[in-house]
């Protein structure tokens, strides 16, 4: 068992592989439990996908990719909250609309600027190929992010359980938007390496998810689904290694192979452990009894 635990940890690539993993694991769903509870979780998706541009624009004029990446992603939030405030049109279609455009101009700009960009290890992500560098570069937006959620805690669980309060209160509620787009943002470009842009909304509300229906509280929930990310990272990287399949899908499916695990079993939430269910079970039971006895 020891060896089995210790051979993968012999090759730099993995060591460099688990230290992104994890570093994405935790701050993941740290970032998605707010995306949940605001019920904006498919805008993580959707500012994945608008970074693309953004990385092909810099790659070309050469400037740092992650500046136009960045840019790129809080282009495309701010363009859904535009399209939002400027028409009728609901959050989902606007996302949509927003997605695609975003995710068209990035191919078009990949293809016509000729960029050296590996296409697929952008959309699925390559975590063997990480680089101390890399894990520099998650390490310190995994830092600087989890800073400013702890100074913010406060305005952003207002923000996010009731926007219309906060601002009846005076917060700045665009403010904490932009702000909230901007940290998930960051997120997704950390954990591209990691992931990658089609999976990263698997690891921002997966383990945040399972850690949602096992506590009660957010900060509870924030803390266990980074453990969870870490945990689920982990053996992502591991079930990779000795199966040889690739690891940013291997990482997402140990993700949702674990929500299942605590969607039925889930001691308070489970659909197998239900309180309810268990009552219903033992009625069930002992009317079979009282049948029996009156049989005879």
């Amino acid at each position: 068992m020891f060896e089995w635990f210790l051979e993968p940890l012999g090759y730099e690539f993995i060591r460099h592989a688990l230290a992104i993993g994890i570093l994405v694991g935790i701050l993941c769903p740290v970032v998605g439990s707010y995306l949940i509870i605001r019920r904006m979780a498919l805008l993580g998706d959707v500012i994945a996908h608008c970074v693309l541009p953004g990385l092909s624009i810099a790659a070309f004029t050469g400037i740092d990719l992650m500046i136009g990446a960045f840019s790129s992603g809080i282009a495309g939030a701010l363009f859904i909250t535009w399209i939002r405030s400027q028409s009728r049109i609901k959050a989902d279609s606007a996302m949509a609309l927003t997605f695609s455009t975003f995710f068209a101009l990035g191919i078009t700009l990949l293809s016509t600027l000729k960029n050296k960009f590996d296409l697929d290890s952008l959309l699925f992500g390559d975590i063997l190929a990480t680089t101390p560098s890399d894990i520099l570069r998650t390490l310190s937006i995994t830092v600087l992010v989890l800073a400013v959620i702890k100074l913010t805690y406060k305005e952003l669980l207002l923000y996010t359980f009731d926007s219309t309060g906060a601002q009846a209160m005076g917060l700045p509620v665009h403010a904490l938007y932009v702000g909230l787009m901007a940290v998930t943002t960051l997120t997704i470009i950390a954990s591209m390496q990691a992931v990658g842009v089609v999976l990263v909304i698997a690891m921002l509300v997966g383990p945040a998810l399972s850690a949602y229906l096992l506590v009660r509280e957010l900060h509870q929930m924030m803390m266990l689904g980074a453990v969870l990310g870490a945990v689920v990272s982990t053996i992502g990287v591991y079930f990779s290694y000795y199966t040889e399949l690739p690891s940013g899908p291997s990482i997402v499916l140990v993700s949702s192979s674990l929500f299942i695990l605590v969607l039925l079993f889930s001691p308070s939430q489970g659909i197998l452990t239900r309180p309810e269910l268990l009552a219903q079970i033992q009625r069930f039971g002992q009317s079979k009894k009282i049948d029996h006895h009156h049989h005879e």
